[in-house]
This record gives structure tokens, C-alpha cells and sequence, in this order.
């Protein structure tokens, strides 16, 4: 399992090009069927739309890619959603562009335009977390230890996600996978090899993409 990058939540955004409305609705999905699902849902919501194009990107590698003009000329709508998707590295995502028609055609070129700035000004409301599986590892520690080294795990690039206060202290802290082994050393060096450690189960958590 590796870490990913996908929507931070849930959310839309529109915006009007010649009096056409574009709303981008972004979703996170984690299979086709939840994908298939929610573009249905779109649908009905907006059933008074002139369009409801859309694309995802499922997968790891991204093997599961869709996108659906529904009904605006070949490549203009779904392939320019899909690319933005591509372009920003995310996974999971499935991204419904719903157009309510000003009375102005735009032409294929400004199709492309229009539908590739909804789906991006969309990600950007939204904003991008980045998924990143952790180990949790219990650092346990006498009180007079405790202080210094709590001090020591703020500072750094770890992550205390708790604290028990029994006959020692135990700090349960959340480690990336690639650096536990560097983590276990620094500890040491920090309590000088005072420290007990008991590795615990893996978590996925999530970190704010800054672009």
C-alpha cells in the first residue's frame, strides 16, 4: 500500500462562462460502483441540466480511468475533467460537471476550456490531502524522562497521537512507514537508550497538500 493523494472532502464549485453555469462536484470513490453510483446521483439532482459529463480515476495506479461526454461533442467534456484529475496526481476521485446552457455556444475549444477550469477551480475549493499510511510505535518512558522528550517529538517531523500517564509515560506516536527504523534511533539517541518501544497496528492519515 502505498501513500496517495485525493480530495480533502467532499464539495462543489461553479463557475459561468457566457452565461452557461458550470457546477463541479468532486467525491471521493473508492471503487467503480461507488463511481457509477454517485454520477447517478448527479444526474437526478440536476435532471434539468442540459449535461452531466464526468470522469474518475480509481485505483493505486490509477488502472480504473472513465470519462463521459454525455452528450457534448466527442472529447470535449469528460476527456479535458479526466486530464485535470491526471494532471493534479490524485486517486479516488470521481468528478461530475454539470452544465446548464447560457444560449452561447462555445465551440469545442471553448468546451475544453470551460470543463478542464471547472474541474481544476473545483480542486482547488475542495483542496488536496495526501493519504499516508503510518506505524504506530509506544514510546514509554520515566517521568523524569518525560518532559524532555516531549518536548523533543513536537519539535520533530512525528506525530504524538496520545499520551497514557501510568507508573511511566507512554507516548503512542504515528510513524511513517519509511522512517521507523530512523525514528527507533533518534529515540535512543534522545533517552539515551532508556526508552521501551512496542510497535502497534498501521493507520492511514491524512495531510493537507499545499500547491
Amino acid at each position: 500500500m502505498k501513500n496517495y493523494r485525493t480530495i480533502k472532502e467532499y464539495g462543489s464549485h461553479e463557475i459561468n462562462i457566457k452565461k452557461s453555469r458550470f457546477i463541479c462536484t468532486l467525491k471521493r470513490t473508492d471503487s467503480e460502483d461507488a463511481a457509477q453510483a454517485f454520477i447517478e446521483k448527479m444526474k437526478k439532482e440536476h435532471w434539468k441540466a442540459n449535461h452531466n459529463c464526468s470522469a474518475y480515476l480509481i485505483g493505486d495506479t490509477g488502472q480504473i480511468q472513465r470519462a463521459s461526454d454525455d452528450g457534448e461533442p466527442s472529447g470535449t467534456a469528460g476527456v479535458p475533467i479526466l486530464e485535470v484529475l491526471k494532471k493534479r496526481q490524485i486517486q479516488n476521485v470521481t468528478a461530475v460537471v454539470t452544465r446548464y446552457f447560457g444560449g452561447t455556444k462555445l465551440g469545442a475549444g471553448g468546451l475544453i476550456r470551460a470543463y478542464g477550469q471547472a474541474t481544476s477551480e473545483a480542486l482547488d475549493h475542495v483542496g488536496l490531502i495526501e493519504k499516508q499510511l503510518q506505524q504506530f510505535i509506544a514510546l514509554t518512558v520515566s517521568y523524569p524522562m518525560s518532559g524532555k522528550l516531549q518536548n523533543t517529538l513536537e519539535e520533530s517531523v512525528y506525530t504524538i497521537h496520545s499520551t497514557d500517564y501510568a507508573a511511566d509515560v507512554t507516548f503512542h506516536c504515528l510513524i511513517p512507514i519509511k522512517k521507523t527504523e530512523a525514528f527507533k534511533s533518534e529515540v535512543i539517541d534522545w533517552t539515551n537508550g532508556t526508552a521501551e518501544f512496542e510497535v502497534g497496528a498501521k493507520a492511514w492519515i491524512e495531510v493537507a497538500v499545499e500547491e
